[in-house]
C-alpha cells in the first residue's frame, strides 16, 4: 500500500464511486431546485457526477469541453483554452512573457478547436448546446486538483454570458477552492482533504469513464427533460 493510501485510511470521507459522489453533491445544491439551473459536467469523468446532480436538480443536463492551449515548447504550460461555444480564453501574461506569435496562437487554437468539436458531436451527436446565456450553470466536475481546467470553464462561461456561475465538486484541496471562490458567484464542495494528494485517491472506485458512458448518461438526461416537459 502506498504511502497516500495508508495515510487516507483514517478518513471517513471516501465516496464509493462518482454516482455516490453526485448524488450526496446534489444534496448541498437542494436549493438551486426552484432556480431552473442548467447543469454543466465536464467531460469524461465529471458527466457521472453532474447527472446525479441534474437528476436531482430536475435540471438540463449537457457537456462543456474545456481545451487547454499549450505552448509551443512547452505544452504542459496552458497559454490559453478552447470551450464549448466556441469561446477562446488567452493568458496574456503567459503569451507576452514567452513572446509567442499570432500565428503559433491561431495554430495551437484551430488544433484544440477542432478537437474540442469532434469531441462535442462524439457526446451529443446532433442535439445542439444547451442555451446558457443569463441561466443559473452548475459547472461540476469529480474533483478539482490545480483547478486549471475548470479556471477555464469558468472564464468560457462568462464570455457566454450566463446569469450566474456555481462550481460544484465532491472533493479538491482548500487552496484551489479558496482561489476559485474568486472566479465563480459560488463554489460547492463537499470535502477538502489535506493533504490532498490525487483525485482518484478519495474514490473507492474510479474507474475511467467511457466516450459512451457519456452519451449513455446524455440520452438518459434529455430523455428526463422530456417526460418533464410531457407531464
Amino acid at each position: 500500500m502506498s504511502g497516500a493510501a495508508e495515510f487516507m485510511k483514517g478518513f471517513d470521507m471516501n465516496f464509493k464511486n462518482r454516482v455516490e459522489a453526485g448524488q450526496i453533491l446534489a444534496n448541498r445544491l437542494a436549493e438551486y431546485a426552484n432556480q431552473k439551473p442548467i447543469v454543466l459536467g465536464l467531460p469524461r469523468g465529471g458527466v457521472p457526477v453532474a447527472f446525479e446532480v441534474a437528476k436531482a436538480l430536475t435540471a438540463p443536463l449537457d457537456v462543456f469541453v474545456v481545451r487547454k492551449l499549450g505552448t509551443p515548447g512547452q505544452e504542459e504550460l496552458a497559454m490559453g483554452a478552447v470551450a464549448s461555444g466556441g469561446v477562446r480564453v488567452l493568458n496574456t501574461p503567459v503569451i507576452e512573457a514567452l513572446g509567442i506569435s499570432e500565428d503559433e496562437i491561431e495554430t495551437e487554437t484551430r488544433k484544440e478547436r477542432a478537437e474540442a468539436e469532434r469531441r462535442e458531436r462524439l457526446y451529443r451527436g446532433n442535439r445542439p448546446p444547451l442555451n446558457v446565456e443569463e441561466r443559473t450553470v452548475i459547472l461540476v466536475d469529480d474533483g478539482i486538483a490545480t483547478g486549471s481546467t475548470i479556471k477555464a470553464g469558468i472564464a468560457a462561461l462568462k464570455q457566454l454570458k450566463v446569469g450566474r456561475i456555481v462550481v460544484a465538486v465532491p472533493v479538491a484541496p482548500t487552496s484551489t477552492i479558496e482561489e476559485l471562490k474568486m472566479e465563480a458567484d459560488e463554489v460547492v464542495c463537499v470535502s477538502t482533504p489535506e493533504p490532498f494528494f490525487a483525485i482518484g485517491l478519495w474514490y473507492e472506485e474510479f474507474p475511467q469513464t467511457t466516450d459512451e458512458e457519456v452519451r449513455d448518461l446524455l440520452k438518459k438526461a434529455e430523455m428526463k427533460q422530456e417526460a418533464v416537459a410531457g407531464a
